[in-house]
């Protein structure tokens, strides 16, 4: 099985440790179901042009898909440590296909799309894995993201997968489906509603009583970590990726 390595360029450049955690879930996970596994990082590979959409740029997007297209077309299976951005391939993608009127992209792009994954729905939907055999004892929350949800479908994937951490003892907060008032470029152009929502997750997620909180997408947990830092708060977050790590959340 080829696996291409689908790393958003927030997480090369501000969370690298993600990237480095989820080569190794994935290999864990690949030995656990005993599928040999051919893992590579296309090093080609830029922004999936998810800004760039939301911002009506739409000739940089659609230079943007192309270029994706070239470089993970040979993968059985294409991984991302983001519901975000596989969601906009995934979803997206093929309205900027419709739109250039062409056809043979709109094969192109179906094809692809098809092969995306978020990690966790690759874990389980597609090998099976829901125990990775990690430890983390700490108690944690988690913060279903939008993208995850209201793209992706995700329901239970993460949670099947926390579970069978060791010593995690995984904590509700009221509201999980309320957004964190991220939205990429929302939280740029709406500042004052962002942080409003932010607030409202924030006391829920502090109301739990965990001492991390994890998500599928570390752009919401950055949102998160700034304001847990300015409320003075202990609570820390962590990818999904670094507490399945078996080596240790790094």
């Amino acid at each position: 099985m080829r696996v291409a390595l689908f790393i958003p360029c927030f997480v090369d450049a501000l969370f690298p440790k993600t990237g480095h955690s989820t080569v190794r879930v994935l290999r864990a996970a690949a030995d656990r179901a005993g599928i040999p596994l051919d893992l590579v990082y296309p090093r080609d590979q830029t922004c999936c042009g998810q800004i760039h959409h939301n911002s009506g740029e739409r000739a940089v997007s659609s230079r943007l898909m192309r270029h994706f297209l070239r470089v993970f077309g040979d993968a059985d299976w294409i991984v991302a440590p983001s519901a975000s951005c596989a969601a906009m391939v995934r979803d997206q993608y093929p309205v900027i296909a419709a739109e250039s009127g062409d056809p043979r992209l709109s094969e192109a792009v179906a094809a692809a799309s098809s092969r995306v994954r978020e990690l966790s729905q690759f874990l389980v939907g597609v090998l099976g894995i829901t125990d990775l055999g990690a430890e983390f004892a700490h108690t944690v929350a988690f913060h279903p993201t939008c993208h995850s949800t209201r793209f992706l479908g995700l329901t239970d994937e993460p949670l099947s997968l926390l579970r069978n951490v060791t010593g995690l003892d995984l904590v509700g907060h009221h509201d999980p489906d309320e957004c964190c008032g991220f939205g990429g470029t929302f939280a740029v152009k709406n500042p004052d509603v962002s942080a409003a929502m932010m607030d409202d997750k924030l006391d829920a997620l502090l109301d739990s009583g965990a001492e991390f909180v994890t998500a599928v997408d570390d752009s919401c947990l950055m949102h998160l970590e700034g304001g847990l830092r300015r409320r003075g708060s202990p609570v820390r977050t962590l990818h999904l990726a670094r507490i399945l790590d078996p080596a240790g959340a790094p």
